[in-house]
């Protein structure tokens, strides 16, 4: 019995490896003190590749499927080894199991904002964020590279590299796609597009292939997100300068209401002065709504209602005091909020 247990050790018939799914990417199996029977069998699985390697060379890489070792199947390592074509004796070499299945949901993004080139803007400092898969393409080439002689190496030996790579490559990406930077963020598929293009041949001299890069957020800093917001709003009314300044009033109202109503102060409120307000408010309101009507109509409806109001040269700015003044004489209680919204809906109703 202790006779067989010894054969047992000292020589192998099945060379497999079952994945226990704990993100190991290459494996080295147990040699120590054994040696490979000729005819053994190797049992490579779907999602798996094989090498042989012998005295620190790689000599035979497999596949999927079942071989049986013999000449036939391991040509090179019996040249190297100069054994007889009978190829009787058992003999000893290394052998490492690749996962080639996808590596999947592995993060990528920019701890730091990154300053790249742009031919809008002339340089864009922003962040984002996403996630990649990635498989091992070229078990010969990721071994020589990455892996060696270890006994296992896992996904989480590797992410680091790979996050930098992700993170090295974007600005060139950007660069290399001719896009606008704007454009890019607004389509996140041909941003991630452009950046697996740029990262494909840097994976690849890993023994890599990336796979399903996608982009999941684009940060942009607070300067150009204005400035992207008020090309949007132009891009809402055109060339139309009256309906522009609408636009940008309909928009200041609800922050000048929220900034008196924190009880900002300086701006003395009489009844005599509320009245100009809305009086003010009412020119603008015509003005505008004439010039959309045509441009005799506004020349008309300017001068009445300045008359009207008694004030002459009406500036949208000074739309914009009223509407503050609204909104302190509500904090201070001289307005009641149902007045203060009465008011504020006729301004709009005037505006729209």
């Amino acid at each position: 019995m202790a006779l067989m247990d010894f054969i047992k050790k000292q020589f192998i018939d099945i060379i497999q490896w079952t994945e226990e799914g704990d993100g190991t990417l290459a494996w080295r199996f147990p040699m120590a003190g054994m040696e490979i029977q000729n005819g053994a069998s190797l049992v490579v699985r779907e999602s798996q590749m094989a090498i042989f390697v012998n005295e620190g060379q790689v000599a035979d890489v497999f596949g999927p499927g079942t071989y049986k070792l013999t000449t036939q199947t391991l040509p090179v390592l019996t040249y190297l080894k100069n054994w007889d074509k009978l190829f009787e004796s058992p003999f000893k070499s290394d052998v490492y199991f690749f996962s080639t299945r996808q590596q999947i949901d592995q993060k990528w993004g920019t701890p730091q904002p990154i300053t790249i080139r742009d031919k809008d803007f002339g340089a864009v400092r922003l962040r984002a964020f996403g996630n990649y898969a990635f498989r091992i393409a070229d078990p010969k080439l990721f071994h020589t590279e990455i892996s060696g002689t270890r006994e296992s190496y896992h996904v989480a030996d590797l992410e680091g590299q790979l996050r930098g790579l992700v993170l090295q490559n974007i600005s060139n990406a950007i660069a290399g796609s001719g896009l606008p930077f704007l454009d890019l963020a607004a389509n996140q598929v041909m941003f991630a597009d452009a950046l697996t293009k740029e990262l494909a041949p840097v994976f690849a001299k890993l023994g890599l292939l990336i796979e399903n890069l996608t982009v999941q957020n684009v940060s942009l800093p607070e300067e150009l997100q204005k400035i992207l917001d008020q090309k949007i709003g132009m891009g809402m009314v055109g060339n139309d300068m009256g309906k522009f300044m609408q636009y940008q009033t309909a928009q200041a109202i609800p922050k000048f209401a929220e900034g008196a109503g924190s009880g900002g102060g300086g701006i003395a409120g009489d009844a005599m002065g509320l009245g100009a307000g809305v009086a003010l408010g009412q020119v603008l309101a015509q003005n505008l709504q004439a010039g959309l009507q045509g441009g005799g109509a506004a020349a008309q409806a300017a001068p009445a209602a300045a008359a009207a109001a008694g004030v002459a040269g009406v500036k949208p700015e000074d739309v914009m005091a009223t509407l503050e003044k609204l909104g302190e004489l509500k904090a201070k209680g001289i307005l009641t909020q149902e007045e203060f919204d009465a008011k504020k809906a006729e301004l709009l109703k005037k505006l729209v």
